[in-house]
């Protein structure tokens, strides 16, 4: 068996002497892993590095063997990655929210995100809000996303300025008025493209702790995964870094 594929790099491990383990979220096969022979030689590094685009090509004798990877380098963006800090402690935080995701399930929505998160994973303008928007769609693809389309007390779909930490429905601003300290700041920017309009440093991180609470409660908790949204926290931590150096704000919080 054998298919063609696009692929970004989320992660290898050492498989024998000179061979990887490679894994890779795929635009049509999902995340897959594949061993990759010589992977650990120097010709071969460059490429298989977190962040890059690789055409990749895998074939196995039986569809449910590991198999093997011929890969070639698409877009190689490791190198400038890893001058960021920022772009470091976001790929790790990537690779742990696809790995939630079943092997070999195909999310092409999500390789889409991936592809345009890794392009400006080392813009502080611009990452955190793709992440805030990726994490919400793996809410949605593994069954726990948001309703934020109208009010869970009133029905109304005009000023929807909160969400439920129990239902992880919107509450406008009449209806959730009264619990307001209770519910959940909901950002205007979830409801727009992204990067239509210039989001504000608040509502970014009020978007940070919306997904932040369901990832842990809905996601990371139950699997006893809590421990991996430690690199959440350290891309949190060099985004708030990051802009305020360039004077867009404070310190972002993840809860």
């Amino acid at each position: 068996m054998d298919w063609s594929d696009r692929g970004i790099v989320i992660g290898l491990r050492k498989h024998g002497e000179t061979s990887v383990i490679l894994e890779a979220m795929t635009e049509s096969h999902g995340r897959h892993l594949g061993v990759v022979r010589s992977g650990r030689s120097r010709s071969m590094q460059p490429t298989l590095q977190p962040g890059n685009s690789v055409n990749l090509v895998w074939r196995a004798r039986l569809e449910e063997h590991m198999g093997a990877f011929a890969v070639e380098g698409e877009r190689l963006r490791a190198g400038r990655l890893m001058a960021s800090p920022m772009a470091l402690q976001g790929l790790h935080w990537l690779a742990a929210l696809l790995r939630l995701l079943p092997e070999r399930d195909p999310h092409a929505g999500l390789f889409a995100m991936t592809e345009a998160i890794v392009d400006h994973f080392d813009d502080a303008a611009l990452a955190p809000e793709l992440v805030v928007r990726f994490e919400l769609a793996v809410l949605a693809e593994l069954g726990f996303g948001l309703d934020l389309n109208s009010c869970a007390a009133t029905g109304a779909r005009e000023d929807l300025v909160y969400v439920s930490p129990k239902s992880g429905r919107a509450v406008s601003r009449a209806a959730g008025a009264p619990w307001a300290e209770r519910l959940l700041p909901l950002p205007d920017f979830i409801g727009r493209e992204a990067g239509a309009d210039f989001v504000s440093f608040e509502a970014i991180a009020a978007g940070l702790r919306l997904a932040g609470y369901f990832l842990r409660r809905d996601l990371f908790e139950p699997r006893g995964l809590a421990d991996a949204m430690a690199s959440r926290d350290s891309f949190i931590r060099e985004a708030s870094r990051a802009s305020a150096r360039a004077g867009q704000g404070g310190n972002m919080t993840s809860e």
